[in-house]
């Protein structure tokens, strides 16, 4: 799941639905809907005129966070190459993360779409309608290397404390076997948390720990002692029956990666490329322990 702002110009959404932050992604197309209609190519309905907008959490990196000022990340990308199919720009309002299982400011017309690393699931696809498959993620388990720990299960054997981000997979995962972790607002403070002491080990999704560890300090400090394949897949969501808007998004994923476009982003923006990431198999079905990430 979860990002910063973006934009040289950040303006307060005036919603009485949240403080959210509207900020303009990076790599935006221009806007060609110069009429002001709220339909864009396709057909496609917006919520507002010209613009794509992006219901987020920051930060996320490297899915979504701020970088020079801008929003700019994995995700973020991903979502311009529909922004750009469509003829607009892509705009992104950061929102809390637990309106991503309900659909709220999906429902409510606040955006369009909800891009923040979020997994296939089927308790979520009660409330949203899921793109296709995007990214296949795993969990890890970061620790502090004077901790000792050398396992998940070695963090319980240990007594030591275990962090993940709040209303993540990780976190379900985490009660799943039992533990009662500390939550954290963002993955920002996850991080803090492990940083100084709060908790000993974190369990978060493992491109978010690479991320983290591209930082020589980081990886100075910290290193990765278990890496957990729990089946997810993350989708980007739209309002149910939005079925235009998901058709435009899964068509921009599939061009992406028939052409070449998802390799490079992959690279810049996760690490080496892993094909299977390509071509995921279809979304599994959660079991009933773990549920969301």
């Amino acid at each position: 799941m979860n990002t910063l702002l973006g934009r040289r110009a950040r303006t307060l959404a005036a919603t009485t639905a949240s403080a959210a932050l509207v900020l303009v992604a990076g790599c935006t197309s221009s806007d060609s809907g110069g009429s002001g209609s709220k339909t864009a190519a396709g057909g496609v309905e917006l919520v507002k005129a010209g613009q794509l907008t992006t219901c987020t959490h920051l930060p996320y990196p490297p899915f979504q966070s701020e970088i020079d000022g801008k929003v700019q990340g994995f995700d973020v990308s991903l979502i311009d190459l529909v922004a750009k199919d469509l003829g607009v720009k892509q705009t992104i309002l950061d929102t809390p993360f637990e309106n991503f299982k309900t659909g709220a400011f999906l429902n409510a017309d606040e955006c369009d779409l909800a891009a923040a690393g979020m997994t296939i699931t089927a308790e979520r696809k009660k409330n949203v309608d899921f793109s296709d498959p995007y990214f296949d993620a795993t969990q890890a388990v970061l620790v502090d290397k004077k901790s000792g720990i050398t396992s998940l299960a070695d963090v319980k054997t240990k007594g030591k404390k275990l962090g993940a981000q709040a209303q993540t997979t990780g976190e379900d995962y985490a009660k799943s076997k039992g533990f009662d972790p500390v939550s954290f607002e963002s993955s920002d403070a996850v991080l803090n948390g492990l940083r100084t002491g709060q908790v000993q080990a974190v369990i978060i999704d493992y491109p978010v720990v690479q991320g983290w560890l591209k930082t020589k300090a980081n990886a100075d400090a910290f290193e990765v002692v278990d890496n957990l394949n729990t089946g997810e897949q993350y989708g980007f969501t739209v309002k149910k029956g939005n079925t235009k808007l998901l058709a435009a998004i899964n068509k921009a994923i599939k061009d992406a990666k028939a052409d070449g476009t998802y390799k490079k982003l992959y690279e810049k923006w996760i690490g080496p490329y892993d094909a299977t990431a390509a071509s995921p198999s279809p979304s599994p079905s959660p079991s009933p322990s773990p549920s969301a990430s």
